[in-house]
């Protein structure tokens, strides 16, 4: 799902509301989320899961064509892990 058929499955479910203010509230939202992350904090959704960042120290890594050793700068990187409802959801479709 992207985040257009986000929007639209959101102004189905709900026909009183305008499409751009669902919109509007959905691109807060992930502005939001993101913003929290770029400040390195970790956000939270009871039932769905938890967005934080992971921070990977520089090290030696290998060329796997070549076996040529290579430097790996640090970086950082986003991390969603699910919550319990989520993931048990999940295990039932299966």
């Amino acid at each position: 799902m992207i985040k257009s058929e986000l929007i639209l499955r959101l102004v189905e479910q709900n026909p009183h509301l305008y499409a751009r203010d669902v919109e509007a509230v959905v691109n807060t939202i992930l502005e939001t989320i993101t913003a929290a992350m770029e400040r390195g904090d970790r956000v939270e959704l009871r039932g769905f899961g938890a967005f934080s960042v992971k921070h990977r120290e520089a090290r030696q890594g290998r060329n796997p064509r070549s076996g040529a050793a290579v430097a790996v700068e640090a970086k950082t990187a986003p991390v969603f892990r699910p919550g319990k409802e989520l993931r048990l959801k999940l295990q039932d479709e299966t």
